[in-house]
C-alpha cells in the first residue's frame, strides 16, 4: 500500500474511532490505541514505525506547542510551586522509587533475580515523565476543572525535559563513565536552561513579527515556525527541544496573542491548531497501538505487571509528598484531586521512543523495551478508559 493510501486509511479509522468514542463517552486516545492494536493483529495496513525521527520531527513539536499556546498562565502562576515540584524533584523521586520497587519486587517474587538496580534506574527514567500528548488530549476531552487540568498539563509539558536529561545521565553512569553531583547539576541546568532561553528567543521574535503583520495566514505560519523552529534550533544547539517548544508556545499564546493578534487572527489560529492537534493525536495513538507487540507482552507478563505496579506506586508517592508539602499553602491540593493526579499520570509515545533509542548492545535493553511498552499500553487503556468514571465517582465537576 502506498504512503498516500496508508494515510487515507489511518485518518478514516481515526475519524470512525472519534465518532464512536464520542457516542460511547470514552476517551478517544485510549480507543485509538486499542483499535491500532487490533489492526496490527489483522495486518490490515502497514503504517510507518513510531521512530524518534517521526515523533520528534513531525508529531511532538506541534502537540507541545498547541498545549502550551492554550495554557492558562494565570492558573500556571497560581500553581507554580506545585507544578515545579512535580516536574523536577518529583521526577527524580519517581525514578528512584520506580527503580527500588521494580528491583526488590522482581527479586522477592523470583520474577527476575538478575534485574539490577542499574536497569531499574534506566527503566525508572524511561517512564518517569507523564506523557504530554496523552495527558493533554485526555483532559481536554474530559473538561476537568481548570486548575486541575492546568496542573496536570503543565507538569506533563515540563517534566519531559527533566526525564530526558536524567535518562542520559543514568545511561552514562550505568555504562561505567565517571560522573559527579556537580557535573550532573551543570548538565541539567545547561540543557534545561538552554532550552528555555532558546524557546524564549524564538517566541519573542515571532511575537514581534506578528505585531507588525495583520494577515491571519501569515500569523498562523509564524506560529508554525515558532513551534517547529524552536525544536529544531534547540536540537542543533544540544539543549532541550521540549522545553524550547513549550516556552515558545507559552510566549506566543500569551504575550504574542495580546500584543499583535486581531480577533479574526485569534479565531483562525485557534481553529488551525485545534485541527492539527486532532490530526497528530490520531496518528500518534494509532501508531502506539501498532507498535505494541502483544506476543512479547504476553511472554513477559510478570515483568510487565511488576513494572506497571512500580510506576503507579512511585507516582502515588510523589503526588502524596507534594500534596503534603503544599497542605498549608495557598496551592493546597484537595485529596480527591490527588487521586486524579495519580491516576492521570499516563505514559505514552515519548517513553516508547526513548526505550527504542537505547543502544541495541545495551545489556537488558530488550526487556526494558518490553516493560516500557507494557506500562504505556496498560496506562493508556486501563487508566485512560476509567478516568471518566473516576471523575464522576469523585464528584469532580466539569469545567
Amino acid at each position: 500500500m502506498s504512503v498516500e493510501a496508508t494515510l487515507v486509511v489511518l485518518f478514516s479509522v481515526a475519524t470512525a474511532v472519534a465518532i464512536g468514542a464520542r457516542r460511547l463517552r470514552i476517551p478517544y486516545t485510549a480507543a485509538l490505541v486499542v483499535v491500532g492494536l487490533g489492526l496490527s493483529t489483522l495486518h490490515v495496513v502497514q503504517p510507518p514505525h513510531l521512530t524518534k525521527q517521526v515523533l520528534f520531527a513531525f508529531i511532538l513539536p506541534g502537540l507541545l506547542f498547541e498545549a502550551a499556546f492554550n495554557l492558562d498562565v494565570a492558573e500556571l502562576r497560581r500553581n507554580w510551586w506545585g507544578i515545579a515540584a512535580l516536574a523536577v524533584p518529583g521526577v527524580v523521586v519517581s525514578i528512584a522509587f520506580t527503580a527500588w520497587i521494580t528491583t526488590t519486587t522482581m527479586s522477592a517474587l523470583g520474577v527476575d533475580r538478575e534485574f539490577t538496580m542499574g536497569l531499574g534506574l534506566v527503566f525508572g527514567a524511561l517512564i518517569a515523565a507523564t506523557d504530554p500528548v496523552a495527558v493533554v488530549a485526555l483532559f481536554k476531552q474530559l473538561r476537568a476543572p481548570a486548575r486541575l487540568t492546568t496542573m496536570l498539563e503543565a507538569e506533563s509539558l515540563l517534566n519531559d525535559g527533566t526525564a530526558i536529561v536524567f535518562l542520559t545521565l543514568i545511561l552514562t553512569f550505568v555504562s561505567g563513565a565517571s560522573t559527579t553531583p556537580g557535573s550532573i547539576a551543570w548538565h541539567f541546568l545547561t540543557i534545561a536552561g538552554g532550552g528555555i532561553v532558546t524557546g524564549a528567543v524564538v517566541g519573542l521574535a515571532a511575537s514581534q513579527v506578528t505585531k507588525r503583520v495583520d494577515d491571519p495566514m501569515i500569523e498562523i505560519t509564524l506560529t508554525v515556525i515558532a513551534a517547529y523552529g524552536s525544536f529544531v534550533l534547540s536540537d542543533q544547539l544540544g539543549v532541550s527541544g521540549v522545553l524550547a517548544t513549550v516556552t515558545a508556545g507559552v510566549i506566543c499564546g500569551n504575550y504574542g496573542k495580546r500584543i499583535g493578534m486581531s480577533d479574526a487572527t485569534k479565531v483562525a489560529i485557534h481553529a488551525f491548531w485545534e485541527y492539527l492537534s486532532f490530526a497528530l493525536n490520531s496518528i500518534v495513538f494509532l501508531l502506539i497501538g501498532f507498535e505494541v507487540a502483544y506476543g512479547n507482552l504476553a511472554a513477559a507478563w510478570r515483568e510487565v505487571s511488576v513494572a506497571y505496579f512500580a510506576a503507579l506506586m512511585a507516582r502515588a508517592v510523589v503526588i502524596a509528598a507534594v500534596t503534603l508539602l503544599l497542605h498549608r499553602s495557598v496551592e493546597r491540593i484537595p485529596a480527591r484531586w490527588s487521586v486524579v493526579l495519580t491516576w492521570g499520570g499516563l505514559r505514552g509515545a515519548l517513553s516508547m521512543v526513548l526505550a527504542l533509542g537505547i543502544a541495541p548492545d545495551f545489556a537488558g535493553g530488550q526487556l526494558l523495551v518490553t516493560m516500557t511498552f507494557g506500562v504505556v499500553f496498560i496506562s493508556l487503556v486501563l487508566q485512560g478508559l476509567t478516568m471518566p468514571w473516576m471523575l464522576r465517582k469523585l464528584r469532580i465537576p466539569e469545567r
